[in-house]
């Protein structure tokens, strides 16, 4: 089972500068090497890695961008600030901030990606805890969204600790997933006196959603699922058969197998077998 998302494909367009330098800077204050051959999806004949790209996958020559003209001066406003306005890290201290962004590439890989394409999940999950932004509502179980990411990073570590007798930015990525493998699962081996202040379930859905959120509101990741673009005020024509509208491009499909040094492909609901009563709506699927 692999906790986080395969991932087929991503953009065409260029990240600005600003954006580009913050996000290669989190990644180069990991412990692992980003570049790892290991870490890539293969060609399931040659089994050689697929290198990273500007834009991999399923939509080659796609750009959301590109349809920028169409939208009203608000909307293209919002969008091309997420690509040339990440915001600064101001919530994690910089010690969180290397574990986060560790978690962060396992839960959702984006070693498909060169470097000026990476979204940068971290900062905007960030920025959203240092602005104190909700969704409206909090589970009875679970301490306000900063202070469970915070209690979260903790948790992570003394199961890296227990399981492997170290600091999770040192492990290994099969290591790593099955430290997230067994939050998955709802059954962790250590941290026993955090998951008492809040539910390991409840947790689990703040921490994919967030990732998931900040990954999937970024352009690049529109450019990945072949997704046009606002439809304000342009609307959309071809709303049945399938097709593609004038300005997006049809799929092309390829095939590619999950990295070796990932937990991908293998299966179990969450919270693990015969667990289905701590099954979170929406989280079935994850990989």
């Amino acid at each position: 089972m692999k906790i986080m998302k395969n991932k087929h494909a991503n953009t065409s367009s260029r990240a600005t500068a600003r954006g580009g330098r913050y996000a290669r800077t989190l990644h180069e204050r990991g412990a692992q090497s980003y570049s790892d051959e290991n870490r890539l999806q293969v060609d399931p004949k040659t089994r050689q890695p697929l290198p990273p790209r500007s834009q991999p996958g399923y939509y080659a020559g796609f750009s959301t961008l590109s349809q920028q003209e169409f939208w009203d001066e608000a909307t293209r406003s919002v969008v091309r600030a997420r690509v040339e306005q990440v915001p600064p890290i101001r919530y994690f201290s910089a010690e969180e901030v290397r574990l986060m962004q560790a978690i962060c590439d396992r839960l959702l890989p984006q070693d498909d990606r060169d470097d000026a394409h990476k979204i940068p999940v971290v900062n905007y999950i960030d920025d959203r805890l240092y602005n104190r932004r909700i969704d409206g509502y909090r589970f009875e179980d679970m301490p306000e969204d900063h202070e469970a990411h915070r209690l979260g990073l903790q948790a992570i570590e003394a199961i890296a600790q227990h399981m492997f007798h170290s600091s999770f930015i040192q492990l290994e990525p099969l290591e790593q997933d099955q430290v997230l493998q067994s939050i998955h699962d709802c059954k962790p081996p250590a941290g026993h006196d955090i998951w008492q202040k809040m539910s390991i379930m409840h947790y689990w859905l703040l921490i994919m959603q967030d990732v998931l959120d900040a990954y999937y509101a970024h352009p690049y990741a529109w450019d990945e699922v072949g997704f046009g673009g606002p439809a304000y005020p342009r609307g959309y024509m071809r709303l049945e058969g399938g097709k593609p509208e004038p300005w997006e491009v049809h799929e092309q499909r390829y095939e590619w197998a999950a990295p070796p040094s990932s937990l991908s492909g293998e299966y179990s609901p969450v919270g693990g077998e015969g667990e289905h009563k701590q099954q979170t709506p929406g989280q079935e699927g994850t990989h």
